[in-house]
């Protein structure tokens, strides 16, 4: 039997076509790739490496700070560096947002490593992308596991104090408000225990603390009064101590050892073993490293990918304090 076709026909379904072969192409280009900047900026990923190498190298604990960094930064309207933006005319910024405020540091570690990208490949190297890449090398150069990061995110033009008010679990939850903190981002119990396993480095403050070794029952004695001498009742609120006393600046399955001994530093630290549906997972890791290394790793990656801006949204900053 002979088909017809009318131009008109004929048109519509090359427009349709079209159509979806664009669509196609831009899913295609949402996606990360790890070598998203290959030929762009073939040195961006060991300028990044050396610097971050140099950072932790002269103070360990910038590590941790540059994980947290990336960390603070996904959970508040994706991966997008608006923890990075300084305040201006337009918006509040979330430096002073409440888990941000005199707590985020390592600014001038990526101040750094941004000029330096500039200087080789200026307007390339998205601000978004040196804080996933940062957060691994910083893992790496503390002795932890490595992981392929996927690249082509581009940068904010704004910020949400609100949103990071709200978005980061604060250390005062009890388990069910980290499930659903975690949860609202898609991650599962699991990847929560694995990502709380990043406290087996870094320091925290008096004032996060206090409450924890001063009235809980469920810390080990030793532990508190150990900690109590470097955070009084009262005062000393910057006072650090690390979330990890057993090793920590090394990325290690200590954290979990410790919070089976109760002695998990923060509260919402202790949460993860305290008799509830995440015992299990705390027990596994705290007995096998490479469980732990490996989960971790993952939900790392799965962590980059959470709504990154990609082509031709946001905007590659000069500088990661400010919008183009």
């Amino acid at each position: 039997m002979a088909h017809s076709y009318s131009s008109s026909a004929i048109q519509t379904t090359t427009i349709k076509l079209c159509l979806l072969f664009s669509l196609l192409l831009g899913m295609v280009s949402a996606q990360l790739s790890p070598t998203f900047y290959a030929t762009s900026c073939p040195n961006a990923l060991s300028t990044i490496k050396s610097a971050v190498n140099s950072a932790v190298s002269s103070e360990k604990r910038m590590g941790a700070s540059l994980l947290r960094l990336h960390f603070h930064d996904c959970f508040v309207n994706g991966c997008d560096a608006s923890v990075l933006l300084d305040d201006n005319s337009t918006f509040t910024g979330e430096k002073t947002a409440g888990p941000n405020n005199n707590s985020l540091r390592g600014f001038d570690v990526v101040d750094t490593i941004k000029s330096q990208l500039e200087n080789i490949c200026p307007g390339v190297v998205s601000c978004a992308d040196i804080l996933a890449v940062a957060a691994r090398d910083s893992v790496v150069a503390l002795g932890g596991t490595n992981w392929t990061v996927q690249l082509g995110r581009r940068d904010s033009t704004t910020a949400s104090l609100t949103a990071a008010n709200s978005n980061i679990p604060a250390p005062t939850l009890n388990l069910s408000g980290l499930l659903s903190a975690f949860s609202n981002k898609g991650f599962t119990a699991k990847e929560l225990v694995a990502l709380s396993g990043s406290h087996t480095i870094g320091q925290a403050r008096c004032t996060v603390f206090r409450t924890r070794i001063y009235n809980e029952t469920n810390i080990d004695s030793s532990f508190a009064t150990s900690l109590k001498s470097n955070c009084p009742s009262t005062g000393g609120d910057n006072n650090l101590a690390p979330l990890d006393l057993t090793s920590p600046t090394s990325f290690d399955n200590a954290y979990f050892k410790n919070l089976i001994s109760n002695k998990g530093l923060l509260h919402s630290d202790q949460q993860l073993f305290n008799g509830g549906s995440t015992d299990s997972q705390v027990n596994a890791y705290s007995s096998n490293s490479a469980s732990f290394l490996t989960d971790f790793a993952n939900a790392m990656v799965k962590m980059g990918n959470l709504s990154p801006l990609t082509g031709t949204s946001g905007q590659i900053r000069k500088n990661c304090r400010k919008t183009n």
